[in-house]
């Protein structure tokens, strides 16, 4: 009985542990995400048109595919996805793991070995999505920011883009969207999330410090009322 009640502790002490590390984890995410960074932000009456979206643990940012400061379509063409002969208006952009991105079609793809490789440092890609006239939603908040502020985002968002000739495509998940090979180096303290708020703090944009999760990144963008 003496040896089972052994047997019992050291089984449930990794599981201990692992509980208290992921307590832990929430509770500075949710201190560090609620503490601000460029706290004195606020949306300009008129400038340029962005989202940040999300699909419930990642997030991105939405930008007009063309425009006077820009055209993603050189960085981002078209013809990289399956479906390049359609009218896309915009491009969503973000950076995360390349396990994570590249084999996990559907979250209940996820694996223990992908996420522990990627919890402990995994390569970057960046995610491209192409859209037509994306609608304000829940899952994509619109923000509005001045022409200075995006014209820092975008020189942020080149940093992330290798040339043509150094990157390889991946197929996406869908027709639209398509993966790129990116820099950096994906890990607790720089996740997906992470670097949304990094590259939007960056340009000069009120966000939050610590934010590995997606709540930590949206509670900075104003709700969707509707229409």
């Amino acid at each position: 009985m003496a040896a089972q009640t052994t047997l019992k502790r050291l089984l449930l002490w990794p599981l201990a542990v692992l509980a208290a590390f992921a307590l832990v984890f929430l509770l500075t995410a949710w201190i560090g995400s609620s503490i601000a960074r460029n706290d004195d932000w606020e949306q300009p009456a008129a400038g340029v048109q962005i989202m940040i979206e999300t699909n419930g643990v990642h997030t991105a940012i939405v930008m007009p595919a063309v425009s006077a400061q820009k055209d993603w379509r050189a960085d981002f063409p078209a013809d990289d996805v399956l479906a390049p002969n359609r009218p896309y208006t915009h491009v969503s952009v973000s950076w995360g793991e390349r396990e994570v991105f590249l084999n996990t079609p559907t979250w209940w793809d996820l694996s223990l070995p992908t996420v522990f490789g990627a919890a402990t440092g995994g390569g970057g890609l960046l995610h491209v999505s192409h859209y037509i006239r994306p609608a304000p939603s829940p899952d994509h908040r619109q923000l509005t920011i001045s022409h200075a502020e995006y014209a820092r985002l975008i020189a942020i968002i080149e940093r992330e883009i290798l040339p043509a000739s150094e990157r390889t495509v991946y197929r996406g998940y869908s027709d639209y969207d398509v993966f790129y090979d990116a820099p950096g180096t994906y890990h607790l303290g720089n996740t997906c999330n992470q670097w949304v708020s990094n590259a939007l703090a960056a340009a000069g944009i009120k966000t939050g410090w610590w934010t590995p999760m997606v709540g930590g990144v949206m509670k900075w963008v104003p709700e969707y009322k509707g229409d």
